[in-house]
């Protein structure tokens, strides 16, 4: 019957991915499209942390300006007062270093998507990309004449299992005729006669279903040679896009990464309060040193005078 059939000769139908059915390729040429797309997220994205760094420098710097000026006319004096003033040094070595932060993420990160997305994608006059329409183009190309012959297979697949429940009807009308005696024998005939032609049609239907498919699947290298040529194309424009982000968001670490600087910057901070501590120290002993040596210079004289 027709079931078995079908179980011999579906092997089309058996272990397709997606890809390889008619229009599902532009799942492939959308990734074109994304890409473009992508490169907006991330300028946007880099964009919007270069603002939240140039505030941070802005208020940092408004911050230190506005409390120098208030230490430095306050009542507070002495070492307190140069280590409280170096809270405000520190404050503007960070304010400097967030500044530069937000400069390299606009001026070589962002510039530098901007420019290989402008590089990579080609607007046309009617709308969207160059680069979309070479893909779409090229599969259209490699999978028309396959899908010429899918939609020929379909068709006598459906004309043969049409013949078969014709061939199936007939019969059972035929059998079920014997039994009655009010049939003539003329009418017996022609019952028998639709049998053996519908038996011709469905052996005709299966023939054609056969060729069709028999000429589908000597045409499947050719298609599917073809279909992956315009793919490799595809793919490597996506790998050559990957790998681009990635260098930028390596760019992006690279440049946000502020660990190392700030350790430099509080290690300074903290140097410089520390020596100013020890060398206010160091002149109170050395003061103190010179005013014992005055002392005893003085007790040596009058014991001389004595």
């Amino acid at each position: 019957g027709s079931n078995t059939f079908d179980r011999n000769l579906s092997q089309h139908e058996v272990n397709w991915t997606l890809f390889w059915q008619v229009g599902n390729y532009k799942r492939t040429v959308k990734r074109i499209d994304d890409g473009h797309r992508l490169c907006n997220d991330l300028m946007n994205c880099i964009q919007e942390r270069a603002k939240i760094e140039k505030a941070y420098a802005q208020q940092l710097t408004e911050w230190s300006k506005r409390w120098r000026q208030l230490v430095e006319k306050g009542p507070q004096y002495g070492t307190v007062e140069r280590a409280w003033l170096a809270v405000m040094t520190e404050a503007e070595k960070v304010s400097e270093r967030h500044q530069d932060v937000k400069n390299n993420l606009i001026n070589d990160d962002f510039e530098k998507v901007k420019n290989w997305q402008k590089d990579s994608y080609h607007k046309q006059m009617m709308g969207g990309f160059k680069e979309t329409k070479e893909a779409e183009e090229g599969f259209k190309k490699a999978q028309k004449p396959w899908a010429k012959k899918l939609k020929e297979l379909e068709a006598a697949k459906k004309s043969y299992h049409m013949a078969c429940k014709e061939e199936k009807l007939a019969s059972t009308r035929e059998a079920n005729s014997k039994g009655e005696t009010s049939l003539t024998a003329d009418q017996q005939k022609k019952l028998h006669e639709k049998v053996d032609k519908c038996k011709q049609d469905s052996q005709k239907a299966r023939e054609k279903y056969e060729k069709a498919l028999d000429e589908l699947n000597k045409c499947t290298p050719h298609y599917m040679e073809n279909m992956e040529q315009v793919f490799t194309q595809c793919q490597q424009f996506e790998e050559k896009r990957l790998s681009f982000l990635r260098e930028v968001l390596l760019d992006v670490k690279c440049h946000l990464n502020l660990t190392d600087n700030e350790r430099e910057i509080h290690s300074v901070f903290f140097v410089l309060f520390f020596f100013k501590f020890f060398n206010i120290k160091l002149m109170q002993f050395h003061c103190f040193f010179l005013f014992l040596r005055e002392r005893e210079k003085e007790k040596c004289k009058r014991l001389v005078e004595y």
